[in-house]
């Protein structure tokens, strides 16, 4: 059952894992409606990431999944070029998902909100996905070949 009407979150998702998973199906749970911040190329390199795929891409890859998995739900992407993009600026949004990775992000929207006389968002912190050595999953580790999308360990090439 939906606790809110109007959510956001977001991320690069340059490499769909079950962390991404997770936070989605959060999202999803407990409202009707997404609003899915999605890096740009951008801000990813500001932010001095090394992604693989280009903003197109993402996009692409990332509404598939979401219609493959959670087909049915009313989701919106926007394209990041800040910390929070216009949606959470808004009225509307009740909540933010995060993971507890960036769940400071938090308190910062909050702050933002409170200087644009609106109310703040519930923060829903959603755990970080562990692998299979009870390491974070992340879309480093896998690019490094130490696990794959679901945190099962790679073997080692010697």
């Amino acid at each position: 059952m939906a606790n809110f009407e109007l959510v956001a979150t977001g991320g690069t998702f340059d490499i769909i894992h079950q962390g991404h998973k997770t936070l989605l199906a959060k999202s999803f749970e407990i409202s009707k409606d997404v609003i899915i911040g999605l890096t740009s190329d951008e801000l990813s390199e500001q932010r001095g990431k090394n992604i693989l795929n280009c903003y197109q891409k993402r996009y692409d890859i990332l509404t598939e999944m979401i219609h493959e998995h959670f087909g049915g739900h009313s989701f919106q992407i926007n394209k990041l070029e800040d910390d929070f993009g216009p949606a959470v600026l808004e009225e509307g949004v009740q909540a933010l998902v995060v993971s507890s990775e960036t769940q400071k992000q938090g308190d910062v929207l909050n702050e933002m909100r409170a200087r644009r006389g609106l109310s703040p968002v519930d923060i829903v912190v959603v755990p970080m996905v562990l692998a299979q050595d009870g390491r974070r999953i992340s879309t480093t580790r896998i690019r490094n070949s130490e696990v794959d999308v679901n945190g099962s360990l790679l073997p080692i090439d010697k």
